[in-house]
């Protein structure tokens, strides 16, 4: 579930704080990444319990019409095709969303608020009323509906932003990763699905695991000649003035560039060329893609980058 972009997300962020605070512990620094890429599954977790507690809502407002003064027609007998959506139903039951939200203990028993808004906001949009008014009701017409739930109403909540961000320090970039490996774990469920089916994975395999640890650790203990050979190509500014965030991207980069044999190239210089879009200034952006580019060509040049297996793939040679 944790993709390798978030992984060199996570170990820029933590690089960050490991440079910029006098903690300079590695084991414990690590620990950190781990921790943070813990609360990333988290949230996965804690979002689809989202959906769930706006249908509970759905069905307590239909609870609460029945018991008026004077109900209408409408109020006793509603319309319930949201609050008996069969993708929902199976989130509710699903074993392996129960039993991680049980070991986080997270809830959202707390933020009833929060509740009422976004289900507001779900139903003044004009998929829900089609949605709802729909002749005909599928199993496939509920699962597109929670894909917009998600999509369009979840993710779109600059109130659910806020309250991440102050709930947690590492949920501050997560939220549009989450969401997309959420709808791709709704793509998995079928209309017979049962309570056991499996969500995603923690880590997609070990090797993922040991590329968070091994690219965390391999970033710090070779920092030294990682900035230097940042500094060599990097004649004509001044390093000092060059932002930390800037420097980490660069220096991860070639990390992955001489340490990482299965990696090609092409993907390393595309995964931090998009890191930069995110955390730096678009004139640090094609700073980072200039320096990369000949950083990249000089080492292929020194015999520095050795590629094998997968990482051959795309490789050019050192004159191309």
């Amino acid at each position: 579930m944790i993709s390798r972009r978030i992984i060199r997300i996570k170990v820029l962020q933590v690089l960050y704080a490991f440079y910029t605070s006098p903690d300079k512990s590695i084991n414990n620094t690590e620990k950190e990444l781990f921790f943070s890429i813990q609360k990333t599954y988290d949230l996965y977790h804690y979002l689809f319990q989202l959906a769930v507690e706006i249908a509970n809502h759905a069905n307590s407002v239909i609870e609460l019409r029945k018991k008026k003064h004077f109900p209408t027609a409408e109020d006793l007998t509603p319309n319930t095709r949201f609050v008996n959506n069969l993708l929902i139903y199976q989130l509710k039951t699903n074993n392996a969303l129960n039993k991680q939200l049980a070991q986080s203990k997270l809830s959202w028993e707390d933020e009833p608020e929060l509740i009422k808004k976004l289900y507001t906001a779900l139903i003044n949009t004009d998929f829900y009323a089609e949605y709802m008014s729909a002749k005909e009701h599928s199993y496939l017409d509920d699962k597109k509906l929670v894909e917009q739930l998600f999509g369009e109403v979840i993710l779109q909540s600059e109130d659910l932003l806020h309250l991440l961000e102050e709930q947690s320090i590492y949920w501050n970039d997560d939220i549009d990763f989450v969401v997309s490996m959420i709808i791709k774990t709704l793509k998995k469920f079928k209309e017979y699905s049962r309570e056991d089916l499996a969500l995603l994975p923690f880590f997609k395999d070990e090797e993922d695991r040991e590329f968070a640890k091994n690219l965390y650790r391999k970033t710090v203990l070779n920092h030294d000649e990682l900035k230097k050979i940042v500094e060599e190509h990097t004649v004509n500014w001044d390093v000092e003035r060059i932002a930390v965030i800037d420097n980490l991207i660069l220096e991860l980069a070639m990390a992955e560039f001489l340490y990482f044999p299965s990696i090609p190239t092409k993907v390393t210089l595309n995964e931090y060329i998009e890191l930069s879009k995110y955390y730096s200034t678009q004139k640090s952006r094609n700073f980072i893609n200039g320096i990369l580019d000949k950083s990249l060509k000089a080492l292929k040049k020194e015999n520095r980058v050795i590629k094998a297996g997968r990482g051959l793939i795309g490789e050019e040679t050192p004159d191309e």
